[in-house]
């Protein structure tokens, strides 16, 4: 069963065996659902699911950027930076849909100072979900990032438990980026702390990483991804955030999208009940 919608603010609702996804374009084109044989694995709200970053992620420092000699100036959406870009803040249009996949659009707009189009397509198989992420400029090119931030519940039950018998996550970061006062990378390279975190750690070669609910669920996220921003401090949910760059990285280590050479991401979760 597939609601579709031009701009409508309609859903977007894909199903493949025991998994169903549900979209919602006119919210920041974000997953508002995903359900595994009836249970729910993202925290479900307005802000939450698991919604698309772009044109940047995570922070912009005090919402500024420079491209060669010109500044730009980004609304302070959490002051004092710019955070997680203007596309989860914008309604989609819906190009395609079928029954287990669909793909969307919108056209930067002001306060973003470069026009483009962003583009995101949703895949859904019985044991995987599949995101991708693309953006394009016919015109003058510019610094950009592209990521998704999911909020998976830390517990899966409807009884909220201590954080030690929640989601459990595994990965293999080469190293953490440390985390200044303001909460951006300060550009030193450390060994991985121990979390809590809110910080962004380096994987060269591409993400991977698991998060289990022991005796409920296992989900894997894969990227080529080589930035991930980790956030699990508060207690009902974990978010493993692949980026295409670190915080601050249109300032830092900015990608540039130019008419022959769009910036294109993937990520895909798998995922196996352990009962």
């Amino acid at each position: 069963m597939t609601n579709s919608r031009s701009s409508s603010g309609q859903d977007v609702r894909l199903t493949a065996g025991e998994a169903e996804v549900t979209v919602d374009p006119a919210n920041g084109c974000r997953i508002s659902s995903l359900r595994i044989a009836g249970t729910e694995l993202l925290r479900q709200g307005d802000h939450y699911g698991c919604f698309p970053m772009v044109p940047w992620c995570g922070r912009i420092a005090e919402g500024r950027f420079r491209d060669g000699a010109v500044e730009h100036q980004m609304p302070l959406n959490a002051a004092p930076h710019a955070i997680h870009g203007t596309g989860r803040d914008t309604a989609w249009h819906t190009a395609r849909a079928t029954g287990t996949e669909a793909s969307f659009f919108y056209d930067l707009a002001k306060p973003w100072p470069y026009e483009g189009r962003v583009t995101q397509s949703v895949e859904l198989t019985e044991d995987a979900l599949t995101l991708r992420l693309g953006v394009e400029t016919y015109g003058d090119s510019f610094p950009a990032q592209v990521g998704w931030h999911p909020w998976f519940r830390r517990h899966l039950d409807e009884k909220e438990g201590p954080r030690e018998s929640g989601a459990l996550l595994e990965f293999a970061p080469a190293w953490q980026e440390e985390r200044g006062a303001d909460h951006l990378p300060t550009g030193r390279r450390i060994d991985p702390l121990p979390g809590p975190w809110d910080d962004c750690f380096g994987v060269p070669g591409g993400l991977a990483a698991t998060v289990t609910w022991p005796g409920a669920m296992e989900l894997k996220l894969t990227s080529r991804a080589e930035w991930v921003v980790v956030y699990d401090e508060q207690e009902a949910a974990v978010c493993v955030e692949p980026q295409s760059g670190p915080p601050n990285g249109l300032n830092t280590a900015p990608a540039l999208v130019t008419p022959i050479e769009p910036l294109e991401l993937a990520a895909t979760f798998t995922w196996r009940r352990l009962a």
